[in-house]
């Protein structure tokens, strides 16, 4: 796996400067990482690539080399992975469609060919069919996805290569990914194969998988058993109703498999199965920057009070105990001189309407201070005199003093809270605009305890 993830000299097949094809792709985002390994393009169409020469065949490169990217019409990617062979390269990725997942006798004759020839040869091979695979630490990306996104420790398996660049769309800087793997028709390496490398891979906090069909479902799920127990792993499932299972033979030759098993399954091997893709981003972005909890007691702390009975409505719904404010917490707030006579003095902690960053202050610290709470649910709802950013850094500030305590912030609205919400999180701490959202993601943490 070394050899794919962190190559130290990489070649192209089907390298081209034509606008809007793959080839192109794949081009430009290898040479994002040009400085860290050599490549080689071919193409036995072109002389020369962007300054540097072009080669016929993988067999015309003295270099050795640790991995090769295959992006040329299928029926001619056998000939050019028996070059490998004799090549000896480290590794083999096949983005080239046309394959299995087509259903036509031409496609499966070629992916079983594939396949006995990379494992006598004793290549690992990823695809065919896929996106390809991006490494951030490595400054990897072997793919031809329009985004490249940042260093952090979500590692991201999919059996769609489209879903992956949606993902990357769809978040923003602050999310950051270790590796993004796209597996494509699984021809010979396979998602537990990606798995069992993730497991002992140290920067990676977070495992995300998207799966259509599983291959071999007993090995999965005592893997992601054992997975789980130090890394969550969420998974989005396409297939699970009868028209998705028969959309999911089209896509990448997979069999969707029976829905409750495999809710079962999941619940039992410690994964969490949710419904859509914004359940995927929210819970792998608290997964990624929050500790683990230790109780699951938590305070509420609002500038409106609405906002604070749904809140509280909710954690009750959900099963999350609120903790109760004590006696010393109370006095410690009033005598602070910066409260309102009229705030609440009980879970949910309601400020009042004009409070501002130092009374915000006040009560994020006192409430963080008692023992029995191991997290904060903290709402700002924008009034004429609230201070959103101001608010935000003080939250910063108690999130390092704290580091050991959640803190989820619901600040609600929109332009008025939006610088702050993302100050907040730049500084990893994950905001939603409704409670109900936040307490969701609180009980998902719960749950990991």
């Amino acid at each position: 796996m070394n050899n794919i993830f962190n190559p130290k000299a990489i070649a192209l097949v089907g390298a081209t400067n034509r606008k809007g094809s793959v080839g192109l792709g794949l081009a430009n985002n290898l040479l994002l990482g040009k400085n860290k390994r050599q490549i080689f393009w071919v193409n036995p169409n072109r002389k020369t690539l962007f300054g540097k020469h072009v080669y016929s065949s993988i067999l015309d490169i003295h270099e050795n080399l640790d991995l090769v990217v295959i992006a040329i019409p299928a029926k001619f990617v056998i000939s050019v992975v028996r070059e490998c062979i004799e090549k000896k390269v480290g590794g083999i990725i096949v983005i080239s469609a046309g394959f299995a997942e087509t259903g036509s006798r031409f496609g499966q004759d070629e992916q079983k060919k594939l396949v006995k020839l990379t494992q006598e040869a004793g290549i690992p091979l990823i695809g065919p069919n896929c996106l390809g695979i991006i490494d951030t630490y490595s400054e990897l990306n072997a793919s031809f996805s329009p985004i490249t996104p940042s260093k952090g420790n979500i590692s991201f398996i999919s059996q769609s290569g489209a879903l992956i660049d949606s993902v990357l769309d769809m978040v923003d800087e602050n999310y950051g990914f270790r590796r993004i793997i796209s597996v494509g028709n699984e021809s010979m390496l396979e998602i537990t194969d990606f798995l069992e490398y993730l497991k002992n891979d140290p920067e990676t906090k977070v495992i995300i998988l998207y799966l259509e069909g599983v291959k071999n479902g007993r090995k999965l799920f005592k893997l992601a058993k054992t997975i789980t127990k130090t890394k969550p792993i969420i998974v989005l499932k396409a297939g699970r109703t009868k028209s998705g299972g028969e959309a999911v033979k089209s896509h990448t030759a997979s069999l969707a498999g029976d829905d409750v098993v495999f809710q079962t399954a999941c619940r039992q091997s410690g994964m969490v199965l949710v419904e859509i893709l914004e359940e995927v981003i929210a819970l792998s972005k608290l997964f990624s920057w929050q500790p683990k909890i230790k109780n699951g007691r938590i305070g509420i702390i609002t500038n409106g009070g609405g906002v604070g009975v749904l809140t509280a409505d909710y954690c009750e719904k959900l099963g999350i105990p609120l903790a109760k404010l004590s006696s010393v917490t109370v006095k410690r707030m009033i005598n602070s001189g910066k409260m309102n006579l009229a705030f609440s003095k009980r879970n949910p902690l309601d400020l009042v309407g004009d409070a501002l960053a130092d009374r915000y202050q006040v009560a994020i610290e006192s409430w963080l201070s008692q023992s029995n709470v191991d997290g904060l649910i903290i709402i700002l709802t924008p009034q004429i005199m609230t201070q959103p950013r101001k608010t935000a850094e003080i939250i910063i500030q108690a999130k390092k003093r704290f580091s050991q305590k959640i803190i989820i912030t619901v600040f609600s609205g929109g332009k008025c809270t939006r610088s702050a919400v993302s100050l907040l999180e730049k500084n990893k701490i994950p905001n939603f605009i409704d409670s109900y959202w936040a307490v969701w993601g609180m009980k998902q943490l719960i749950k990991r305890r």
